[in-house]
């Protein structure tokens, strides 16, 4: 390797090449179509419903009649067919993800002279120019630095850092030393040399690129709740099947069937009592779960991208319902990343003018024809703070000829521009740190208030420009202007990257959800407290505990930052890769974390977390390791997602609610009829309307149900919680028992010798008490009367519809394949206002429950 700026030979390049590699990223691996849909296939209530087809297909295969079994298996694909199908779509919508651009021209010294080489040729020991406007191809050390400066918001959030190789003059909070330069930066302002460490995945950026693309085994809540429930439902089947396969060979020995028949009669008698069991087992899995789960995850999905939430992952807009923690980058995500005039102090109004004039012509940077600045973000903000002010920026910088010019240094940290004023005059203008513009103007008398006034804009972490001019006729530079005229004080300017508008309010909405809110930035400790105070959550009783560093918190061990990961509020001077440790530690303490960021330093965090939020102005590499994207930017979106994740949730809970009582019920009555000798007067293919097409016709309704904001008034569920709570089980359990009676008695009330048309009635019955009982999920979780709460819901009340018409056509017209017979008018009219009390006995239950809770209060 050459240490020389003559650069490497073409011998010294190969071997660099071979020790070092080539200056490529790997790139993401991508999940094949047929690997995608076999991981639909992982969902805990799928697998159970896999070996309930199978055992009903045994079953089929015995008797003859495979109507369940395909039911089932249909249930199966139609569930994991739209899953895939939408997860694929988002996939597409992501596709977009910029290839980088490794043919772009680098000028690097080779052989004693300088050459242009594409970046991917550029390798270890190379020596670099660098100019404004240009990337950082790679990783490396600066030989040289003339006004340099760097956006390094790509890995650090931060738009704009001074470099110098001066060692004086070092940044020592820095996140990066400021001597170095990282691949994927830009240059924002001067020039500099820089030779080559690290190239291709060696590169921060690689480190940064390879970890947003390692896969996280990371459970989402629904998932682990999912197999929670499967399993229960798998113990509840097998229990009851082995009970009622006991019951009934103890019930065959009592009469004598079993002990007097011969062998085979036996044989034949005991696998009858076996397919009842198994029987049993097919009952209590619920074959509509799964597509209930996935079209409301699928609903959400498509609702959610008009809130300007792009969602790429599809338990991802339900995960947001659960999150306890989010961890935001402060630049782009809290803020505008759009550097702003806070407030300007000049001291003298009668020079106007001069102060239009000295900021057009006193600057390097410019405004595009759509307002966007090219240049100097800070300067950039000084030409904003004209243009607000109806001045032409250029038109007075055309008017100013300027005569000579001292550019910014770090050494310097003031700027000079010597000009023929439009006034006829010859003007010295000169801006930079107000101490250093105080200190030359000598005769100014209200020092000590300007300082006053810098020092409170320096503790809301602003920066700040004080601004000087002097008359100089007859004076040619400014080094001879600065020395023989006197400086004249004309104020000072404070900026800033300012605030979201919408950011404190869903800031608040968020933490009064009970989600905690942590900041992790690049920037000083005094600008993160400052935007932290600013949006309400840096307040006047927080401490040092609640503020880490990015070198104090990779000084400490896992064991003792797990002590204190839960109060930290607020992270600055972040590398990269501490944002996901920091993930890490939080899930390690049970939190379900979101992580949102724009930029390739926020890929691994955004990977490893729960719900991984990038922004839609953000990198090609932050969209790609997130879960979903907010297309508007904005953190009020965040809010919006976490309304529509745990209004999601609740929908599937009313699911899982109504699901769960049709099959509570079918089981009882076939435990009944199997132990009693009386056989069920409901046969394969009524099953089928009411396991299959009406499940998935409630699935529909229940999940088109609309969001609410009373959600964002509860705090978040905790992972440990079941997705059958104890106010589901009891009506799961008391309005099953309640059917059980409702049914059996109407079984009793026919007698033994039942017609066609009382089965008919039964089973219509049967159907109405699930009909009506849609209301009752639909009301769960809520006091709203169904009257009152009936906006946004005509996908609900036209799958009712779809419902009862389906069942009138059956009963009608089924014939022998459903084995009815037409019902009179007057019998429907009676069924359905006799069942119609479930939903009137809900919503009495439902207001009773709401008064008590009022009286408490």
């Amino acid at each position: 390797m050459s240490n020389s700026l003559k650069g490497l030979t073409q011998d010294e390049v190969i071997r660099s090449r071979e020790q070092y590699g080539a200056n490529l990223l790997t790139p993401p691996k991508r999940k094949s179509l047929w690997r995608l849909f076999i991981e639909k296939f992982n969902d805990p209530v799928i697998r159970i419903l896999l070996v309930a087809a199978v055992l009903s297909l045994g079953i089929g295969f015995i008797h003859n009649e495979f109507a369940e079994a395909i039911g089932i298996f249909c249930a199966i694909f139609l569930a994991t067919g739209v899953a895939f199908w939408f997860e694929y779509d988002a996939m597409k919508k992501f596709d977009v993800l910029n290839s980088t651009n490794d043919d772009t021209p680098v000028k690097a010294v080779r052989d004693g002279a300088v050459a242009e080489i594409p970046k991917k040729e550029v390798v270890v020991g190379d020596i670099v120019l660098l100019e404004s406007g240009e990337e950082v191809p790679a990783d490396g050390i600066l030989q040289e630095a003339v006004s340099l400066k760097i956006n390094e918001s790509t890995l650090t959030g931060e738009p704009q850092i001074g470099k110098t190789t001066d060692p004086a003059h070092f940044d020592k909070e820095s996140t990066y030393p400021s001597d170095h330069v990282m691949r994927g930066t830009t240059v924002v302002e001067g020039h500099g040399v820089m030779q080559v460490t690290a190239v291709g995945d060696a590169t921060e950026f690689g480190k940064v690129a390879e970890q947003a693309t390692v896969e996280s085994n990371e459970e989402t809540p629904l998932n682990l709740q999912l197999q929670r429930l499967s399993k229960l439902i798998g113990r509840v089947g097998i229990s009851l099947a082995i009970v009622t396969f006991a019951a009934l060979i103890v019930k065959g020995m009592l009469t004598g069937d079993l002990l007097t028949a011969d062998w085979l009669t036996v044989a034949t008698e005991v696998l009858q009592y076996f397919m009842v069991a198994v029987t049993l087992i097919v009952v209590a899995v619920p074959e509509g779960l799964p597509m209930s789960v996935t079209l409301s995850l699928a609903v959400n999905m498509r609702r959610m991208l008009r809130t300007n939430n792009l969602v790429r992952k599809m338990h991802a807009s339900e995960t947001m319902g659960a999150i306890t923690v989010i961890c935001t980058d402060k630049t782009g995500t809290l803020t505008r990343n759009e550097m702003r005039v806070y407030e300007t102090k000049f001291s003298e109004d009668g020079i106007d003018p001069l102060i239009r004039e000295g900021i057009a012509a006193n600057s390097t940077a410019f405004l595009d024809a759509n307002g966007k600045v090219i240049g100097n973000p800070t300067e950039g903000a000084l030409l904003l703070w004209l243009k607000d002010r109806s001045a032409d920026y250029a038109a007075l910088r055309d008017a100013a000829e300027t005569v000579d010019q001292m550019t910014f240094t770090t050494e310097r940290k003031f700027m000079a521009t010597l000009v023929d004023s439009a006034s006829g005059k010859r003007i010295l203008y000169i801006k930079g740190a107000p101490e250093i513009i105080l200190a030359k103007c000598a005769g100014f008398g209200a020092k000590a208030e300007v300082e006053k006034q810098l020092s409170a804009y320096q503790n809301m972490a602003m920066r700040t420009l004080g601004f000087a001019y002097a008359v100089c006729d007859g004076v040619d530079t400014c080094d001879e202007a600065l020395e023989r005229c006197p400086l004249h004080f004309i104020g000072i300017a404070a900026i800033s990257d300012p605030v979201r508008d919408d950011v404190p309010a869903a800031v608040a909405e968020c933490l009064s959800a009970g989600i905690d809110v942590k900041i992790v930035t690049g920037d000083t400790p005094a600008t993160a407290k400052e935007i932290g105070r600013q949006i309400g959550l840096w307040t006047a009783e927080d401490t040092d505990r609640n503020h880490i560093s990015g070198s104090e918190f990779a000084a400490l061990s896992d064991e003792e930052l797990l002590e204190r990961v839960q109060s930290l509020k607020i992270m600055s001077r972040a590398r990269p890769l501490d944002k996901q440790r920091l993930v890490r530690l939080l899930q390690q303490k049970g939190e379900v974390v979101a992580v949102t960021g724009d930029g390739t330093n926020d890929a691994p965090a955004l990977n490893f977390a729960q719900v991984g939020l990038s922004m839609g102005t953000g990198t090609s590499v932050a969209k790609e390791a997130s879960d979903i994207t907010l297309l508007d930017d904005s953190f009020s979106s965040i809010a919006t997602a976490v309304m529509w994740g745990r209004s999601l949730y609740r929908n599937i809970q009313r699911f899982v609610l109504f699901q769960l009582t049709i099959n509570f019920v079918a089981i009882i009555i076939v435990l009944f009829g199997s132990i009693f000798g009386s056989e069920l007067p409901l046969t394969v293919t009524q099953m089928l309307w009411v396991n299959l097409i009406m499940d998935t016709f409630a699935a529909l309704a229940l999940a088109s149900l609309p969001p609410s904001r009373s959600v964002m008034r509860e705090k978040p569920r905790k992972n440990s919680d079941f997705i059958i709570s104890r106010p589901m089980m009891r009506s799961i359990v008391g309005v099953g028992l309640l059917f059980v009676a409702v049914l059996l008695g109407i079984l009793y009330y026919f007698g033994s010798a039942i017609t066609i048309y009382e089965l008919s009635a039964f089973f219509t019955v049967f159907v109405m008490l699930q009909f009506w009982n849609m209301f009752n999920a639909k009301g769960f979780g809520t006091t709203t009367p169904i009257w009152k709460a009936v906006g946004g819901c005509a996908p609900f009340f036209g799958v009712l519809l779809l419902i009862l018409a389906g069942q009138f056509i059956i009963v009608t017209w089924g014939g022998n394949v459903f084995r009815t017979v037409p019902l009179s008018g007057c019998d429907w009219l009676t069924i359905i206002g006799a069942t119609s009390l479930v939903m009137w006995g809900g919503e009495l239950t439902r207001a009773l429950s709401s008064r008590r809770r009022h009286t408490t209060k």
